[in-house]
């Protein structure tokens, strides 16, 4: 990042339906090439550097919170949020809304990890809308990455996967590993999702630091773990 952090100027919120409001906001120069930001997590929400990637004078920048995070409503760590109507196709037809109000014809896509995941979801859905894609920390949610962010990152982290396969029922602890936490996160009951949502961000906040021992490639010969 090159380019300076400038403030926005103009934002609002957005009723995208199923009782949802997302934050927006536009910085850089509002007659500029337009751009959106869609940013990693889920949930980390439109953070201000991510306009650094931008010159500020050449692009229309616009940012927004995905559902449930930042400062969009309702906030998906409320202890009574409902997930079923967070999905990625729900989040497609955000950015399209977004872009309607917005007046924008085509525009530039950026994404950051599952950021870019997003992105590549709204270009399938909506290619004529896109002038280009800017993807980084690309992940295309296949098994094997899905695999590698849980078991292959847990050799590295071993103390901290215990701990997140521990907060899995006895019997889930050996498969597949999301799905059985997509279960516990779908639980309406807060006394299910809520411990289930803090060791998921837990391990995904341990893994996000990168500061394990290096492990070569040699021991990872387990077929789930092959492209």
């Amino acid at each position: 990042m090159t380019h300076p952090v400038t403030d926005p100027i103009d934002g609002g919120m957005l009723d995208v339906g199923d009782g949802h409001r997302i934050a927006w906001e536009v910085s850089g120069n509002p007659h500029g090439k337009p751009a959106v930001v869609l940013h990693g997590g889920p949930g980390s929400g439109a953070a201000p550097w991510w306009r650094g990637y931008f010159d500020p004078d050449r692009y229309r920048v616009v940012q927004f919170d995905q559902r449930g995070c930042g400062r969009s409503t309702p906030s998906a760590g409320e202890p009574a949020a409902d997930l079923a109507t967070n999905t990625t196709a729900h989040l497609v037809g955000d950015i399209e809304r977004l872009r309607e109000l917005l007046g924008v014809q085509r525009w530039l896509v950026l994404g950051g990890s599952w950021g870019s995941t997003l992105a590549l979801a709204y270009a399938v859905e909506h290619p004529e809308r896109v002038s280009e894609l800017v993807l980084w920390a690309l992940v295309t949610t296949r098994r094997f990455e899905v695999d590698w962010l849980t078991w292959g990152m847990g050799r590295l982290f071993p103390e901290e996967f215990a701990a997140f396969r521990a907060a899995l029922p006895e019997g889930e602890r050996d498969g597949n590993l999301p799905l059985a936490y997509h279960r516990l996160l779908m639980d309406p009951d807060p006394a299910v999702h809520l411990p289930a949502s803090r060791a998921w961000t837990a391990w995904e906040d341990r893994i996000a630091t990168l500061s394990g021992p290096v492990v070569s490639s040699e021991r990872f010969e387990d077929d789930r773990f092959r492209l």
